[in-house]
């Protein structure tokens, strides 16, 4: 794999000031002639070399470890970093609290998985995104450690690539990653060894907008 491609585990972002204005940018993926950045803490949005943004910004270069940008008439140089939860004072001043998107931010593992650390009523689980699975689904296991009596839930016959096996479907009351929670989300509980992580099916994928770009998965929630 490209290193370009790698997702740097520090943040590193810039507030750049030229006069009354103030610019938070923060690159969160290389490509090949591309980079993906984050502006005042909005979208995340993909720029080519040579691309100007709506703010001027002006991809200039993109390197090794990070990416050079033309910032109010500034030659910048910026490390990668992951996406910032939270919108910059600047954005938020300017931006309702009901427009504000809400959205996750996914990257592969180092084999190549999409995996992503959220929450299913309020405990943390670890997921795997699987576009395949038509609900979240959680080992009897994970079920357990979060409380859910699943037992109670209507049992079902499930088809997998090792054959058929019982599960328990439910109802969720929460299920979040990222900014992203969704209520209500339909699940299934699976018995037995077959099952190594939680897996983020298309109960809860199915509300969101998803975009990928390399390896970096955008979830951003529709309702």
């Amino acid at each position: 794999m490209d290193i370009r491609h790698r997702i740097a585990s520090i943040a590193i972002g810039l507030l750049v000031s030229t006069g009354a204005t103030a610019l938070d940018v923060n690159v969160v993926g290389l490509f090949p002639n591309k980079a993906v950045v984050q502006i005042e803490g909005g979208a995340l949005q993909t720029l080519s070399v040579g691309q100007k943004t709506r703010e001027g910004i002006i991809l200039l270069s993109v390197g090794r470890d990070g990416a050079t940008f033309d910032i109010q008439g500034r030659r910048v140089e910026l490390a990668m970093g992951p996406a910032r939860r939270q919108m910059s004072p600047a954005a938020a001043a300017q931006t309702s609290p009901a427009a504000e998107s809400k959205y996750a931010v996914v990257r592969t593992n180092e084999r190549g998985a999409l995996v992503a650390d959220g929450e299913v009523n309020g405990m943390p689980v670890r997921f795997a995104v699987d576009t395949g699975a038509t609900f979240i689904t959680l080992p009897a296991r994970e079920a357990s450690r979060l409380g859910l009596d699943y037992h109670n839930g209507q049992k079902v016959v499930m088809e997998t690539a090792n054959g058929n096996i019982f599960a328990y479907h439910l109802k969720l009351d929460t299920v979040s990653v990222g900014d992203v929670a969704v209520h209500n989300v339909d699940a299934v509980i699976t018995e037995g060894n077959s099952l190594p992580i939680a897996l983020l099916g298309m109960s809860f994928l199915n509300r969101t907008d998803m975009k990928r770009e390399g390896t970096i998965l955008t979830l951003t929630q529709r309702y």
